[in-house]
């Protein structure tokens, strides 16, 4: 009856998620063996010593530049690490490789500033390699520097008189492809002279889930309103016939009436949308307004941790959990790790905690999205280069992000939906490698965490063991370490005191 139950909820709403594509029926393969793939693309992803694509690499190139010929829109639900990031890189390269004439094509939209850094170097190892440009809109960066790298003025002689009839001066787009964070997107279509969408192609919306459920300005609606319909009928204009004058490049979109295209504007916005824990609601997906979208998906489960990942469970006594965490780190022998806690004050006081401990001899940082973004970069280079072996986070860290080497995830405080575990667990065991997830708990938590583990088909997670004898070792040491955190408590609470006070007579004084 149970298991009617857990069927029926896996059943998705949509008709159209039905009957989705199984990545899983996809085997590895040799980038000498991918069909019509760009011999300058083999030779740069070799040198990003990527010799071969995985499964969903391979699908999503069936589905835009194979057979599929990106007629359906695409909907990728795939885990942590799967390789989604190239998946839609590469065919989006190559089908802009045979463009004319240099326009915003292009726009990869994800939540975070760090995960757009992140997906921007991999289209800038690509894009040179077939003669195109990529840009980057993010915030906590300066807008003017962006301005100028995003768009390029035509080149006027000077001295040359122009006929205002014959020349019009007109801003251009310095790039194909476009990576950026949905504020800084809005920013630049509101306030960016020559900033247009008007000859946008294909739209990849990363961290679906995330972007749909917060409101981001309406970003969405905004971009598809201003990629829709540019003429009102199926002819072009009288105006449209003009003769072609510089800078006045158009991209006409006519309301289409054949096939799957009735009532909808034509050359279509291609979209491809992506999570590793996709959303299944109507009313969100809704707003994405995809055309007969294809869900590719691994195997018949909704949510799916990577296949190389092999969880624990660390059993706690009550209020010793930092002495359990610390017991782990030394086990783990400074391999490169993540520890997740459940808010910033969580990450701020367990680090502050940690640095009271006499001889831990492991090197660990925090990051969490409350630092300045000059912080969270030099921390994030520390932790990539091995300078730094464990990374203290809140959630900031959870999507997206790609360290390479990260051997083990430490949820600190055990999350509290499967989505949060899945993301978690997957800054580990990613691209085929191998990696541990451990999540600390007390004996009255192990049933909600099982039944949570359910939900991703994950049955198996062994208790691992930590010494007793080790735990009372370290007892005293954590004594004092609180001790030294309750007097840095105070102090800061002074200290926060006093500047308020300062603040208030200042504003007396006026």
């Amino acid at each position: 009856m149970e298991e009617e139950k857990e069927l029926k909820k896996n059943i998705p709403v949509l008709p159209w998620m039905r009957n989705p594509v199984d990545i899983t029926t996809f085997d590895q393969c040799s980038l000498d063996l991918v069909p019509f793939i760009d011999p300058r693309l083999v030779v740069a992803l070799k040198n990003m010593s990527i010799t071969s694509l995985f499964p969903v690499q391979l699908s999503v190139w069936q589905e835009t530049i194979g057979p599929g010929s990106f007629e359906r829109d695409l909907c990728i639900n795939s885990p942590t690490g799967s390789g989604k990031t190239l998946a839609y890189a590469l065919p989006i390269v190559q089908m802009l490789s045979k463009r004319a004439v240099k326009c915003l094509r292009a726009l990869v939209v994800l939540p975070t500033r760090d995960l757009a850094l992140q997906v921007k170097e991999v289209f800038s190892a690509l894009a040179p390699a077939v003669g195109l440009s990529v840009g980057l809109a993010v915030g906590q960066s300066s807008i003017s520097d962006e301005i100028s790298e995003l768009i390029k003025k035509p080149n006027v002689e000077y001295g040359i008189c122009y006929d205002p009839e014959e020349f019009s001066y007109e801003l251009q787009s310095a790039v194909d492809i476009l990576v950026a964070t949905p504020g800084r997107l809005m920013d630049h279509i509101n306030n960016t002279y020559g900033f247009t969408l008007e000859h946008l192609c294909y739209l990849v919306v990363d961290e679906t889930d995330r972007l749909l459920r917060e409101a981001y300005q309406s970003w969405l609606p905004t971009v598809i309103q201003l990629t829709s319909s540019s003429v009102d009928g199926n002819f072009p204009s009288a105006d449209d016939l003009l003769p072609f004058t510089y800078g006045s490049l158009k991209t006409i979109r006519r309301v289409g009436t054949e096939r799957g295209f009735k009532g909808k504007a034509y050359p279509r916005l291609a979209k491809i949308v992506l999570s590793a824990t996709l959303t299944q609601d109507p009313s969100k997906l809704a707003q994405l307004d995809l055309h007969h979208p294809l869900l590719l998906t691994t195997g018949e489960r909704r949510y799916r941790l990577p296949e190389e990942l092999k969880s624990f469970k660390v059993l706690c006594q009550s209020k010793l959990k930092p002495i359990y965490l610390v017991s782990l780190l030394q086990n783990l022998q400074g391999e490169k790790s993540i520890v997740f806690t459940s808010s910033v004050e969580s990450t701020h006081r367990l680090c502050t905690l940690l640095k009271f401990f006499d001889n831990l001899q492991i090197e660990f940082k925090e990051y969490s999205r409350l630092q300045r973004q000059s912080v969270r970069s030099k921390t994030l280079r520390a932790f990539r280069s091995g300078q730094v072996q464990v990374l203290i986070s809140s959630d900031a860290m959870t999507r997206g992000m790609d360290v390479e080497g990260v051997r083990n995830v430490i949820n600190y405080d055990m999350p509290a939906y499967i989505k949060t575990y899945i993301h978690r667990a997957g800054r580990t065991a990613r691209a085929g490698l191998s990696g541990c997830c451990f999540t600390l708990m007390h004996k009255d938590e192990i049933k909600r965490f099982k039944k949570m583990l359910q939900k991703a088909d994950s049955n198996s997670c062994p208790t691992y063991s930590v010494s007793s004898e080790v735990i009372e070792s370290l007892r005293p040491m954590y004594t004092s370490a609180l001790d030294k955190l309750r007097e840095n408590v105070e102090s800061e609470k002074f200290k926060k005191s006093k500047i308020r006070l300062k603040s208030s007579d200042v504003r007396k004084e006026k």
